[in-house]
C-alpha cells in the first residue's frame, strides 16, 4: 500500500481536488493518506470531508490519518512514497497584506504578488525555511519520496529544494492544462483535440506550437481572431505580449502584468484601464475565498453524500504513472540542466516530463525563440538571486533580487528599493529569516 502525505491539508478545497482524484483512480485508491496541518480546526474539517468521499466513491479502501503541527510532522511523513506540498506561510493576514501595503507606500502597485515582484520575493523567503524543515524531516523518515510542490512562488521554491536539499522534487502548476482553452475558447474556437508544445518558466511558459490533429498550425487563425477583438476583456496583457513577442504565455494577464516593466506604471496610470489590469486582485480574491469558504464548508463538511469527479490536477496521474509504470506526460518544473540551452543551467524551467516506473523524466525542449528566452531571463534573474539570498543569508542578494525585478526597477529608484526591502523585513518580523 502506497502512502501519500498532504502538507497543508487544511486547505480543504484543494485537498478535495488532489486527494479526491487519488480516491477515484482505481490503481492507487487503496492507499494510506496522511493529512498534515498546523490548524486543528481546518485539519479536522478536511479529515471529515475526505473520510466521507473515501466512503462514498472508494468503499473506504483508503486509510486516512491526521497529524497536527510540527511535533507530529515526522509521523505524517514517515515512509511516505509521495508528499504533496500546498502550504501558504503567513496567510492572508498578516503576511500577504504586508506584501501589498508596504510597496504601495512607495508607489509600487501589484496584482497577485505570489510569484515574482517584491511580493513574490518575500513570500519565497518566508516559505523556504518551512520547506527546509520539511526536507530535513523527509531526509530522515522518507528519503526516497517524491515531493510534488504546488506552493508558489513555484520556480523559486522548487529551484531551492532541488539545489539545496536531497529531496526529489517536481513543481506542478495549473496553467499549462488550460492554456489552449484560455486562448481559443473566447474566440469561439474548438480546443478539444488540439496538440500543444509548451515550455519556458512557471507562469511564463510559452505556447510554442498549437496544431490540429493533422499537424496544421493554428496560430495564424488564433492571432487573426485575437487581434480583431476590440472590446475590453480579461486577457489583454497576454494578447499584447503575443503581439510583440510572437507567442502566448501560459499564466493569466493579471499575473503577467506584474512580471514586466510595461503595464503597471504610476507615471502612466491610463495603462491600468487600457489593459484592464486588476490592481490588488489577490487581496480581493483572498477575501472572496474566505467568504466563500463559510458557504462552501456547509456543502463539504458534514455532508455524508459528498462525492468527487476527477479534476485537471496532475498529481494523481503522476502517482498512477509511477506506480503502474504506464507513462504519463505532463509539464513539470525542474532544474534546467540543458533542457532549454539558452536559459541558465541552474534555472527552474517548466518543460514536458514523463512519469513512469523510473520516476520523473524531463524532456529536452531545445532553444526557445531568442525573444522568449530574453523575457524569461528577466524573471530568472530575480529567482536565482532570491534563492542565493536564502542559501547564504546575505541581505545584499535580497536587495539585488529586488533591484533586478522588472516591475520594481521600472517604478522605484535604487534608494527607494533598499528602503522598501528594509521596511518589509522589519514589518514581517519573525516571519522572515535573519539576514546579515
Amino acid at each position: 500500500m502506497i502512502k501519500i502525505t498532504l502538507l497543508g491539508a487544511g486547505s480543504s478545497i484543494f485537498a478535495k481536488k488532489v486527494l479526491g482524484d487519488v480516491l477515484c483512480t482505481p490503481e492507487i485508491s487503496q492507499c494510506e493518506i496522511a493529512l498534515y496541518d498546523i490548524d486543528p480546526v481546518r485539519l479536522q474539517e478536511s479529515y471529515d470531508m475526505m473520510s466521507s468521499i473515501n466512503k462514498n466513491i472508494n468503499a473506504s479502501k483508503a486509510v486516512l490519518k491526521k497529524y497536527l503541527g510540527p511535533p507530529q510532522r515526522k509521523d505524517a511523513l514517515r515512509d511516505a512514497d509521495f508528499v504533496l506540498n500546498t502550504i501558504q506561510v503567513g496567510g492572508y493576514k498578516p503576511c500577504t497584506v504586508t506584501d501589498f501595503e508596504i510597496p504601495r507606500k512607495y508607489g509600487l502597485e501589484q496584482t497577485i504578488a505570489d510569484t515574482l515582484g517584491i511580493g513574490g520575493i518575500f513570500r519565497a523567503l518566508r516559505t523556504i525555511p518551512v520547506m527546509q524543515d520539511f526536507a530535513c524531516d523527509m531526509e530522515a523518515v522518507c528519503p526516497r519520496a517524491l515531493l510534488l510542490n504546488y506552493t508558489n512562488p513555484m520556480a523559486i521554491l522548487t529551484g531551492y529544494m532541488l539545489r539545496a536539499t536531497k529531496i526529489n522534487t517536481v513543481g506542478l502548476c495549473h496553467s499549462v492544462q488550460v492554456c489552449a482553452k484560455h486562448i481559443m475558447e473566447p474566440l469561439g474556437m474548438d480546443y478539444s483535440t488540439v496538440r500543444t508544445k509548451i515550455a519556458g518558466i512557471n507562469h511564463m511558459a510559452w505556447l510554442l506550437e498549437i496544431t490540429d490533429q493533422d499537424g496544421n498550425d493554428l496560430y495564424p487563425a488564433i492571432k487573426k481572431a485575437a487581434f480583431a477583438r476590440t472590446e475590453k476583456h480579461d486577457d489583454m496583457v497576454r494578447y499584447e505580449l503575443m503581439r510583440r513577442f510572437g507567442y502566448y504565455v501560459t499564466e493569466s494577464s493579471e499575473h503577467n502584468a506584474e512580471y514586466n516593466p510595461w503595464f503597471i506604471k504610476k507615471s502612466k496610470p491610463e495603462l491600468i484601464d487600457q489593459y484592464n489590469i486588476p490592481i490588488d486582485e489577490y487581496l480581493r480574491r483572498c477575501v472572496r475565498n474566505i467568504e466563500k469558504w463559510e458557504t462552501a464548508k456547509k456543502e463539504l463538511i458534514g455532508n455524508d453524500n459528498i462525492v468527487h469527479e476527477k479534476s485537471r490536477e496532475y498529481a494523481s496521474s503522476i502517482i498512477r504513472g509511477i506506480v503502474t509504470n504506464e507513462p504519463y506526460k505532463f509539464n513539470g518544473n525542474v532544474i534546467n540542466n540543458g533542457l532549454i540551452p539558452n536559459l541558465p543551467g541552474d534555472a527552474c524551467v517548466e518543460v514536458p516530463c514523463i512519469a513512469d516506473g523510473s520516476g520523473i523524466q524531463p524532456i529536452a525542449v531545445g532553444r526557445l525563440p531568442v525573444q522568449c528566452a530574453a523575457l524569461n531571463m528577466t524573471n530568472i534573474n530575480v529567482q536565482l538571486l532570491t534563492i542565493e539570498a536564502a542559501l547564504t543569508g546575505e541581505k545584499q542578494y535580497l536587495y539585488q533580487a529586488a533591484m533586478l525585478d522588472p516591475h520594481t526597477a521600472a517604478e522605484l529608484s535604487l534608494d527607494e528599493i533598499y528602503a522598501m526591502v528594509d521596511d518589509l523585513i522589519k514589518e514581517h518580523g519573525d516571519w522572515m529569516p535573519e539576514f546579515k
